[in-house]
């Protein structure tokens, strides 16, 4: 009864870091996008 838990245990951690690093790609994206479009806008003036 232990060894089915471990696995689901383990899948729920596969779960959880493939979405902390999910989030972590949208935080990032979004930042670039931000820094991307202030330093087009600088090079137009």
């Amino acid at each position: 009864m232990l060894v089915p838990l471990a696995a689901d245990a383990a899948t729920e951690g596969k779960k959880v870091i493939l979405a902390m690093l999910v989030v972590g790609l949208v935080f990032v994206s979004v930042i670039a996008i931000g820094e991307l479009s202030h330093w087009v806008r600088h090079r137009r003036r």
